[in-house]
């Protein structure tokens, strides 16, 4: 007997993800635009910005009103991200990083002492936060790491570093994820959360990156940092499995970024292929713009459709590693495809910095890297169609 399956989603914002996707393009159009650029060259993290998106409920997308949250869904949370960075993707990133990771994983698997203490400060904007697995020399690799925490009677004192990290040094708290157990062993790892000022716990090096450059990337160093056991965040040998179920929510957040990504590069190339004159008429109107024009749209099209799937099974709680897994991937080499056809149609202009489809390619590779390269999206895709 086969059963039919059906799937019950619905392809119109509701009223709310209408609501919050206008609030959200009138945010960026008014408190970010005017200093993409200025932001970008300056390699400026605007702390004052996040704490009027905490205002306006953008920094506590997920977490229930108790905690001083929205409490909206991952739809919404997808609209958010997108709308932001449609106008500038390093904004977006930093609104997704302080959301989805080092957020959300104090509200998922924090106490609820942890919430009431940590959650209702970085749900507000009041605090901004980080999250570190990746180190200097393991990047996919998390298991090898070699940050360690030792257990000195009732405290734990740590050592060594993360790199990489969104936010490490304007971050108020970060969670991090070090060994302690055996190195490679996936249940040898713990998660803590360490406030900004705890001694022992100081930023590194910033990072001068190519694109995302108004979204802080920075060292997170850590000698002989002593901590109270109240500050780990479930059970020892938990942290791996934990940052694993952190990480799928936090693709749909990252195939948002490149979808916003995908949208601005596409809008900006598609006026102006309008407006822009050769031979006698606009260049949309020949056939090799149009096309091009024609692949976008469509990319750009089935990377929405797949990330709002992914965002559906989230918000039931089904399984959707998978599907996470399959829309950041798509999403992302989509982003960079669309920005780099952008910069072709804008010919000359589109190498110079007068016009964002610039800033735009520079900004989209790192959706390709950033919670998960292309390599390991497959790799978890693989394992999940070949169980």
């Amino acid at each position: 007997m086969i059963t039919e399956t059906k799937l019950t989603l619905g392809f119109d914002y509701s009223e709310t993800q209408e609501h919050v996707a206008t609030a959200a393009k009138k945010f960026a159009e008014q408190y970010i635009r005017p200093h993409v650029m200025e932001w970008d060259e300056s390699q400026t993290f605007p702390v004052e910005l996040f704490k009027k998106a905490g205002e306006m409920g953008f920094m506590g997308v997920l977490v229930p009103e108790e905690y001083g949250g929205s409490g909206l869904g991952y739809h919404e949370y997808v609209a958010i991200i997108e709308e932001i960075s449609k106008v500038d993707p390093a904004i977006g990133l930093s609104v997704a990083a302080h959301n989805s990771l080092c957020t959300n994983h104090i509200l998922v698997f924090g106490n609820e002492d942890q919430k009431q203490r940590w959650v209702t400060k970085l749900a507000t904007g009041e605090w901004i936060g980080a999250w570190g697995l990746t180190e200097h020399n393991t990047g996919s690799d998390a298991g090898g790491m070699n940050t360690t925490a030792v257990k000195d009677g009732e405290d734990w004192v740590l050592n060594g570093a993360k790199n990489f990290i969104t936010h490490g040094i304007s971050g108020d708290i970060a969670v991090v994820i070090v060994r302690t157990g055996k190195k490679g062993n996936s249940r040898g790892m713990t998660a803590f959360a360490i406030e900004k000022g705890t001694p022992g716990f100081t930023s590194g090096k910033k990072e001068n990156k190519l694109g995302m450059r108004a979204s802080e990337t920075a060292e997170l160093i850590f000698n002989n940092c002593r901590i109270s056991d109240a500050n780990r965040l479930g059970d020892i040998g938990d942290g791996f499995i934990q940052s694993m179920k952190v990480l799928d929510g936090g693709r749909i957040s990252i195939g948002a970024l490149s979808l916003g990504v995908s949208k601005g590069a596409y809008e900006a190339a598609l006026k102006y292929s309008k407006e822009r004159v050769q031979f006698g008429k606009p260049i949309s109107q020949f056939q090799g713009i149009s096309f091009k024009l024609a692949d976008m749209a469509t990319e750009i099209e089935a990377s929405e459709l797949l990330l709002h799937k992914a965002a559906f099974l989230k918000n039931e709680g089904r399984e959707m590693t998978k599907l996470g897994a399959m829309s950041k991937m798509f999403a992302s080499e989509v982003c960079v495809k669309v920005a780099n056809e952008a910069v072709q149609i804008h010919g000359g202009y589109g190498y110079t910095k007068d016009f964002p489809v610039e800033k735009f390619y520079r900004d989209s590779k790192l959706c390709t890297i950033g919670e998960g390269t292309t390599e390991i999206q497959k790799v978890v895709i693989a394992k999940n169609i070949l169980k």
